[in-house]
């Protein structure tokens, strides 16, 4: 599993910029897509895929521990599609 540091260590790689400048440059990149996704925005990265905020109506679950049934409020969660290159990428 990669982690940020290796992303960081891979896009300086590939930009030529230092670490310090390719970890500013994807913490400002991350920030605007949470603040587009807080907002309700949904953001496509063509090639890559989409995010797109999505609503969750209240549901029943059950306590693990209790074996309990509660109500699971509604919520706003978010969901990736993959785009085409992506998935052809992973494929092989």
């Amino acid at each position: 599993m990669a982690t940020k540091e290796d992303l960081v260590r891979k896009i300086a790689e590939k930009s030529k910029l230092t670490k310090a400048a390719s970890e500013k440059a994807l913490n400002a990149c991350l920030e605007a897509v949470y603040e587009d996704l807080a907002q309700g925005d949904n953001l496509k990265l063509t090639g890559f895929g989409s995010f797109s905020v999505v609503e969750r109506k209240s549901r029943k679950g059950r306590n693990p521990q209790t074996g309990e049934e509660i109500t699971i409020p509604a919520s706003r969660t978010v969901k990736f599609s993959p785009g085409k290159n992506l998935k052809e990428n992973i494929s092989g």
